[in-house]
Parts: C-alpha cells; sequence; structure tokens
C-alpha cells in the first residue's frame, strides 16, 4: 500500500460507512469490520469531499484546509488508507 498523496483522487472505500457525530464521525468498514472514529469535523469534511474532488489536495481545499495545515491532513489520510477506510480512486472511465 502505497500512502495518499495530496495530488491523487482518492475516495471512501466502497464497503465503508460514514456516521456523523457531534465530535466529527464514525467510519466502519463492513469487510474488515473495522471502526475508526474522526475526532475533528474538518476532516469529516475533507472525506466527505474526496469523492467530488479531483485529487485529495482539492477536497481539503473544499472543507476550508490551508496550505499550512495540508500535512497533518495528508497523514490523516494516510492512516484511514493503512486501515483500508479510504482507497485510491479508480482513474478508468
Amino acid at each position: 500500500m502505497t500512502a495518499p498523496h495530496l495530488d491523487r483522487a482518492w475516495d471512501l472505500h466502497p464497503q465503508v460507512s460514514v456516521r456523523p457525530e457531534p465530535f466529527g464521525a464514525l467510519l466502519y468498514h463492513f469487510g474488515t469490520r473495522k471502526l475508526t472514529f474522526l475526532k475533528d469535523r474538518v476532516l469529516l469534511a475533507v472525506v466527505q469531499a474526496l469523492a467530488a474532488a479531483p485529487t485529495a489536495r482539492a477536497a481539503c481545499a473544499a472543507a476550508g484546509v490551508d496550505d499550512k495545515d495540508m500535512p497533518r491532513y495528508e497523514k490523516a489520510l494516510a492512516a484511514l488508507h493503512r486501515s483500508s477506510m479510504v482507497v485510491e480512486r479508480n482513474r478508468l472511465p
């Protein structure tokens, strides 16, 4: 597995469900049965923006992440990738 790069297109794994909560969100992977807590509402906004954004960087920008905070969100996306919550989007038509 490669770590997410902000200039690639990423999306939630098709088997992941997101349940928004006041503190952020719960992500549940039905395939692996892993549960992940997002304790950052901006990260939740990034995750929700991934599907419509051409890159993870664009999803971060859409969620209001500024340039100085991009490394923090790239690290968070890398952790979500290691737990199979996000995957690189298929580039095939």
